[in-house]
């Protein structure tokens, strides 16, 4: 079961003027499924993107960032799951192709201005046939306030669909923001099988939209981690339809720009985290704060080596305060010139080590007593500046082997 996350009430998920969403079942994998999902861009909408730094990258993604390089103006994506179309050469290429060229017809506009999308297994052949026949049910399906089934049909191993909304009030006018992700396992998000997609009404330089994108990954994907793997297919794209009233944006530095900024990283962050919560077998959500460090850089450095470390993972499943693990990977993070004898360890309200070593007030039944928690944070002083960092992971449990042993079956 996830941490503390349910799924998303549709009448909570507000719909984004300038934008539709269809659904449909197309039996891309398995039969009796959402696994096919279009979206219906209005003209003029800005649409910006990042995707995996993994560099045996998907056909889709090098589909996308060769369509978003011409800049012709994106007007719908296509996302299909239970098929990655990853390491499948030229021939994913092309069948990649082939469903933008396919969706295209359909709208009459250009290949170019289809974003495709996949996600599922790797190294299997996308059934192109299935898409195509799927493509008319989905588009009869799209309507503005399609957005909870819209987070079902990109499910992979998720248990449990992903998607939140706000408004915010910029230069006296609402703006709406919705989006959804996916993504349980496979997850250590290096973007510069997670998918994310966002959108939002406001009035913005177009320009700004992929630096936009950029920032809101890096405060939200980029921070968090189930198992230390970077996908093949890890996107997150960001669409703005212009369609509010509100001033148009034209630097992100700008009051209005911070306000749009600060509503959409709330956003990204709950459904980064929600990835996180809905890790394959967690138990537990930890989040890891590193303080004290030079620079963000290492923080982030110890904060994913303690994230990443099975050791660390499989003391929190276990409720286990066998804390020298996170000292042990605080030393490893590879800071060569880091002084133990500065560190200082908590667990939630717990002072565990002091300067290097163990607190002498620290008892074990208090470290427990954290460990048991469905939610815990760890904070690392490194006493070495004023930086400070944070990432977003989950114990590693029985399950998580189950389900990845069970996976294509």
């Amino acid at each position: 079961m996830p941490v503390n996350l349910s799924a998303p009430e549709p009448a909570a998920l507000f719909p984004v003027p300038g934008v539709r969403i269809g659904v449909a079942e197309a039996g891309i994998r398995k039969a009796n499924r959402k696994d096919l999902t279009v979206v219906l861009v209005d003209e003029g909408a800005a649409v910006g993107g990042v995707f995996t730094q993994n560099r045996f990258c998907a056909a889709p993604v090098q589909v996308c960032r060769e369509h978003l390089q011409k800049n012709f103006g994106i007007r719908a994506m296509v996302i299909n799951t239970g098929n990655a179309n990853a390491g499948t050469g030229e021939d994913g290429l092309a069948r990649t192709r082939a469903t933008c060229i396919a969706l295209a017809r359909k709208l009459e506009i250009a290949p170019e201005e289809v974003l495709p999308f996949s996600t599922g297994v790797i190294m299997e052949p996308l059934p192109i046939d299935r898409i195509e026949a799927g493509l008319p049910a989905a588009l009869a399906d799209a309507r503005p306030d399609n957005w909870a089934r819209a987070a079902e049909g990109i499910m992979t191993t998720d248990t449990i669909p992903k998607a939140f909304s706000a408004k915010v009030k910029i230069g006296g006018a609402e703006v709406t923001i919705s989006g959804i992700s996916k993504g349980a396992g496979m997850i250590r998000p290096n973007m510069a099988t997670m998918l994310g997609f966002m959108a939002t009404d406001a009035r913005i330089d177009p320009a700004l939209v992929q630096p936009l994108a950029r920032q809101l990954a890096d405060a939200s994907f980029n921070r968090v981690t189930i198992d230390g793997d970077t996908s093949t297919n890890d996107s997150f794209v960001v669409i703005a339809t212009q369609k509010a009233a509100n001033p148009v944006i034209t630097s992100l530095e700008s009051a209005d720009g911070q306000a749009l900024l600060q509503a959409m990283q709330d956003v990204a962050r709950q459904l980064a985290q929600a990835i996180v919560r809905d890790g394959e077998g967690a138990t537990k959500f930890i989040t890891v704060r590193v303080e004290g460090g030079r620079n963000d850089a290492e923080c982030r450095q110890v904060a994913y080596a303690i994230a990443h470390s099975p050791l660390v993972k499989t003391a929190f499943f276990a409720s286990d305060p066998n804390l020298g693990r996170i000292l042990a990977a605080v030393g490893y993070a590879g800071i060569k010139d880091l002084d133990q004898t500065g560190i200082d360890l908590y667990l939630d309200d717990v002072h565990v080590a002091v300067k290097g070593g163990r607190n002498p007030a620290y008892k074990e039944e208090d470290g427990q007593r954290v460990m048991k928690k469905s939610e815990i944070t760890v904070r690392v002083v490194l006493g070495r500046g004023e930086a400070a960092d944070t990432v977003w992971t989950c114990d590693l449990s029985h399950d998580y082997v189950s389900i990845n042993a069970d996976y294509r079956s």
